[in-house]
């Protein structure tokens, strides 16, 4: 017994000399927002990606915010919900009620509103679907999906429009010079002939190639090197990227039918996504 009181003691002076009491900081609070609501709140919570705050009310309602304060949107929840939880993902929603025992996972579809106006298109300009197809030259996945989208296209004739969005990412070199040929090649007319020849070469893309495959379509050289130095076509790609940025684009290809985002990219998963837009509105 003293040997093993002689050991605390021992251990305790030890720890008062190596770990000094510790001092409390001073927290500084600053309200960074404050939401006015007409109903009351009963709990919250942020989206994965912190891109929405949810706020469940008293009254049977989620109420969607966006970090800069503004309402972005209302969903209604059964009255017994009385907490909620953010998912793993930033479309996903605990609903909890603690009242019936259950936890509901709700998965939410965010509709965006995607500038498609003055964008490379194939199908027809006034087809009620849209598919925006956010793209980079250097991904394989975007090489892959090619066969795929034609499919599509081919399926629906005059209900889908097939909308080129730029979003070369920082991990690919030469994508953004790709995507900037491809639209110099555009200003000749060429568009889809170079964009499907740079993604059959995308393992391989550099200067070389572009001028190979751009003397191959029959391009005015001289034309292609001027136009790919237009700053027009770079704030093309720029508000291209923004737009992606905004709508929650993270990597390539993601895909929106009618504002809504793709998660099943078969020809299943498209067709039930352009199905379910002709039902809207009337055109199956």
């Amino acid at each position: 017994m003293k040997i093993k009181y002689a050991a605390f003691v021992f251990l305790s002076l030890f720890i008062g000399f190596a770990f000094p009491a510790l001092s409390h900081a001073a927290v500084e609070v600053t309200i960074h927002r404050t939401l006015t609501l007409e109903e009351t709140p009963v709990d919250t919570a942020m989206s994965a990606g912190g891109k929405y705050i949810f706020v469940l009310t008293d009254k049977g309602k989620v109420l969607v915010y966006t970090p800069d304060g503004n309402l972005s949107d209302t969903i209604a929840v059964d009255k017994s919900i009385d907490s909620i939880k953010a998912g793993p993902r930033e479309e996903m929603l605990f609903l909890v009620s603690s009242k019936k025992k259950t936890v509901q996972v709700a998965v939410l579809d965010f509709v965006q509103e995607i500038n498609t106006s003055g964008s490379p298109f194939k199908g027809a300009a006034d087809a009620p679907v849209i598919i925006a197809l956010f793209t980079d030259f250097q991904c394989p996945y975007c090489a892959r999906i090619l066969p795929l989208l034609e499919q599509v296209l081919e399926k629906n004739k005059g209900k889908v429009k097939l909308v080129f969005k730029n979003f070369p990412l920082n991990t690919h070199q030469f994508a953004r010079k790709a995507a900037t040929a491809a639209l110099a090649a555009g200003k000749q007319g060429k568009f889809w002939e170079f964009h499907d020849r740079l993604f059959q070469n995308y393992n391989r893309l550099n200067d070389q190639v572009v001028q190979e495959q751009a003397k191959q379509l029959g391009l005015d050289m001289q034309k292609l090197e001027k136009d790919m130095k237009d700053p027009q076509i770079s704030q093309v790609i720029n508000q291209d990227m923004q737009d992606g940025a905004k709508a929650g684009v993270r990597g390539t290809p993601t895909i929106y039918v009618n504002g809504s985002l793709l998660r099943d990219t078969n020809l299943e998963g498209f067709q039930a996504a352009i199905d379910k837009e002709l039902e809207k509105r009337g055109k199956k």
